[in-house]
């Protein structure tokens, strides 16, 4: 593969260093079919004006450098019940507050799953996050990154898809040339969607699976019955009273890890709800913090 430089599309200045818009296959997209006329991406905002994106068909990995890299890097999945990607908000946002601990940031706008822009829409994500791991490991010295410091994290549905990268990333489904190590060094979940066994999000299990998957399909997208003892260090942030994602996820994931003898750190809010990012009013502290502790106990910054 070239240089990743040359897969630069543009830059632009945020106040740290240059952002990068990389695209994340340099030919065509595994398993895409032709994108209809009419299915175009398109930005959105909530009710706060933040921005999210709907129909994303084309896969992009936005890079956020910080002024002093430490070698850490971080591939960020936000969120959106694979419905759409709360971009901004879990994603851009995210990648400047990691920039400030010197983490490099890698922002995943993982293609949401279609059956009329894609060939199998199951697998589409997994193959995205598959890819950004690949890219980002494969071109590591060009951001300054250490190819042993690289971890994904995830917010809801992007929790299950960062979820399912460390356990499925021996599970090749793109092309790997040089046999580079697909797994993360280290998972970040927070709020995250684990099971489609469990009390679960209704909407983002149709969106992946459809409305009436295999069981078997089902498990294999059941992070916390995927856990081996090679499964990365991860640390998880939910709140008990989140209404949209039940916080058993959180709780049989760390099971899993704790039953393999995986370290997992593991904090639990009594009010919060879901989708809080880096926080709100109704969470006692700042999650960030306890999250900038674990990495330091890790070595990671």
């Amino acid at each position: 593969m070239k240089k990743i430089a040359l897969l630069i599309l543009f830059s632009t200045t945020i106040g740290v260093k240059a952002q990068q818009r990389l695209p994340l296959y340099g030919a065509a997209v595994p398993g895409a079919r032709p994108v209809p006329a009419d299915y175009t991406e398109q930005a959105l905002t909530d009710n706060n004006g933040v921005l999210k994106l709907s129909k994303v068909s084309k896969p992009e990995l936005v890079v956020y450098q910080p002024a002093k890299a430490n070698g850490t890097a971080v591939i960020i999945c936000p969120g959106g019940g694979y419905s759409f990607l709360s971009i901004e908000k879990e994603g851009y946002a995210v990648a400047k507050k990691l920039n400030e601990l010197g983490i490099t940031a890698f922002v995943l706008k993982y293609r949401l799953p279609n059956s009329a822009v894609m060939q199998d829409k199951t697998a589409g994500p997994l193959q995205d996050a598959l890819q950004a791991m690949y890219l980002v490991r494969k071109n590591a010295a060009v951001w300054g990154v250490n190819p042993e410091k690289i971890g994904v994290m995830g917010f809801s549905a992007g929790g299950h898809l960062a979820a399912n990268l460390s356990v499925h990333y021996h599970d090749a489904k793109i092309e790997n040339s040089g046999d580079i190590s697909l797994r993360p060094d280290f998972t970040i979940l927070i709020y995250p969607l684990i099971s489609f066994v469990l009390p679960t999000h209704a909407g983002s299990l149709n969106n992946l699976l459809g409305e009436e998957p295999a069981l078997e399909q089902k498990r294999y997208f059941s992070a916390e019955l995927q856990v081996t003892e090679q499964t990365p260090r991860t640390f998880l942030v939910h709140a008990n009273n989140d209404a949209t994602v039940p916080v058993k996820n959180s709780i049989a994931y760390n099971e899993a890890l704790t039953k393999k003898g995986v370290p997992s750190e593991m904090h639990i809010y009594a009010t919060g709800g879901h989708g809080f990012g880096l926080g709100n009013k109704n969470l006692p502290d700042n999650w960030f913090d306890r999250l900038t502790n674990w990495l330091k106990i890790n070595k990671l910054i």
